[in-house]
């Protein structure tokens, strides 16, 4: 007890061995508590090595106790100095935390692995708290960019299978370390990755860099055009989504149906080969990070994916060295698609050419605030829309925030009306696949299921054959117009929905005669 009692102490009020054995404690926390944190600290973080965190657990049990919190106790002592002096330690935890840290922040730093024990030393830069010896923190993970050295191989059905289980698939959870799974899935994507854009140039695709005249070594976009654009009549747009790399749609599906059903290799052929009149463009919504060290765009998922110097570091910060020109995010992207590759001045495509849009989630919507601020300039150039779980509502169909009304009917030649007439959407459902469904109200257009009822992302797997002849039907009747139908959900309280539909009950009024009952039960 003498090793820990204050050396000054004033006595000026009332005092007593409780007293003085109280502040004592308190004193002590005071000084070890920033120790304590630091172990604490040491303990739980998992990229240390295992015996760096056995020996902080060591130490720490092997504290005093009067280091611990709980040896506290806020006795209220009657007047006097007395009072003053506890009521500075009477806290709650973080503040008293908070203020045995600012005496720490002077110059006292950790060096958590020092020759086999955890140590304090002095260090006069306190940007952190914490500070190791770089042998004691794990390096960065690396992983392969081959499928093979990462235990996989494509089977007979186009699918990624493991080498060591031929029936299962990619799994990411592999360590309880978040970064060696992120960086293991980068890894495997970017194989996939090459393999898709391998096969799109194959069937005859090319890289367009946006903006256009970039260089390579300029920071740009890529994007994935066939050779006919400048001759082709029609043209398919296909807007996907933000979540996704160029040219695929799912990774989930290529684990399912294979790579060619869950990348846009399948519609590329189907386009390019039974068509010889149609043009295709692939948009680039997901990768829009310039990274200055590999001279390419990325996604925000492989940015996080990039080494750092070890595995205790953030990833890289984004600045605006990391910009693309004209391509910021994925609505300036869909912006200069239309204005500098599909505008008739940009002199990439034909004049007369008819345009297919299909939109998947954040691209259509994309797709409908371009155009419903453009729309008399594009009119005459688009020949029908097709979303794939479209993000759009109602009333994003027209600049008038008054027309939002679902009974408004749209006037004819706007671009409302051409929603509602020459454009669907393809949503979850586990209803066949073109079955109509509800949604008409919300989305302004005919809304059919995709014949997927769980994953959003694979909407677009199922249903963008049903999307290709629709067009074909479409561009083939220009006067051809959908007739609106509305399918309103059934609710299985029919009565109480009804009458508050009708405006029988009000909703606030009924909600507190059911709370006058619960009290009165």
């Amino acid at each position: 007890m003498s090793m820990f009692r204050a050396k000054r102490l004033d006595l000026g009020g009332f005092i007593n061995a409780r007293v003085i054995r109280d502040h004592t404690k308190r004193k002590v926390y005071e000084q070890f508590e920033p120790e304590r944190q630091a172990l604490r600290y040491a303990i739980r973080n998992t990229s240390l090595p295992q015996r760096v965190r056995a020996q902080a657990q060591l130490q720490l049990a092997q504290m005093h106790a009067y280091t611990r919190s709980t040896q506290i106790k806020n006795r209220c002592v009657a007047g006097g100095i007395a009072r003053g002096v506890f009521r500075a330690f009477r806290l709650g935890r973080y503040q008293f935390r908070q203020q045995a840290l600012a005496e720490f922040d002077r110059g006292d730093r950790y060096n958590v692995y020092d020759g086999g024990r955890l140590a304090l030393f002095d260090m006069a830069i306190i940007s952190t708290m914490l500070v190791y010896k770089k042998k004691d923190i794990p390096p960065d993970p690396v992983f392969p960019t081959d499928l093979e050295q990462l235990g996989f191989f494509i089977n007979d059905e186009d699918k990624i299978r493991q080498i060591a289980n031929p029936d299962a698939g990619f799994k990411f959870k592999v360590n309880a370390n978040e970064r060696w799974n992120d960086v293991r899935r980068n890894a495997y994507h970017e194989c996939i990755r090459r393999i898709v854009i391998s096969r799109l140039e194959e069937v005859s695709l090319s890289t367009l860099r946006l903006p256009l005249g970039s260089q390579p070594n300029d920071k740009h976009v890529p994007i994935l055009v066939s050779p006919n654009l400048r001759t082709a009549t029609r043209i398919t747009l296909i807007l996907g989504s933000p979540d996704q790399d160029l040219g695929i749609w799912t990774y989930r599906s290529m684990a399912e149906q294979g790579i060619n059903r869950g990348s846009m290799v399948e519609i590329t052929k189907e386009i390019l080969t039974n068509k010889p009149d149609m043009a295709l463009i692939i948009a680039n919504m997901g990768q829009l990070v310039y990274h200055c060290g590999s001279g390419q765009a990325m996604s925000q998922l492989t940015w996080f994916a990039l080494p750092v110097e070890t595995a205790a570091h953030p990833p890289a910060r984004q600045t605006w060295r990391n910009l693309i020109p004209r391509n910021g995010n994925w609505r300036e992207h869909v912006t200069c698609i239309f204005e500098d590759v599909l505008a008739p001045e940009s002199g990439m495509v034909n004049p007369e050419a008819k345009i297919d849009i299909i939109g998947v989630e954040e691209g259509g919507l994309g797709a409908v605030e371009y155009l419903v601020e453009n729309w008399p300039t594009w009119k005459p150039s688009i020949s029908g829309i097709c979303f794939s779980r479209p993000q759009h509502q109602k009333h994003n169909l027209t600049l008038d925030s008054a027309d939002d009304d679902d009974d408004t009917v749209p006037e004819p030649g706007s671009f409302a009306h051409f929603i509602s007439t020459r454009s669907r959407a393809y949503v979850l459902s586990d209803k066949p696949l073109e079955w109509p469904v509800p949604g008409t109200l919300q989305h302004g257009c005919n809304t059919y299921s995709g014949n997927e009822p769980v994953n959003h992302e694979d909407v677009i797997v199922s249903s963008w054959q049903s999307m290709l002849q629709w067009f074909d039907k479409v561009y083939a009747d220009p006067s051809y117009e959908e007739v609106e139908f509305v399918i309103e959900e059934r609710v299985e309280d029919d009565e109480g929905w009804e009458k508050w539909r009708r405006g029988e009950i009000d909703a606030v009024d009924d909600m507190r005669k059911l709370a006058v009952v619960d009290e009165e039960a």
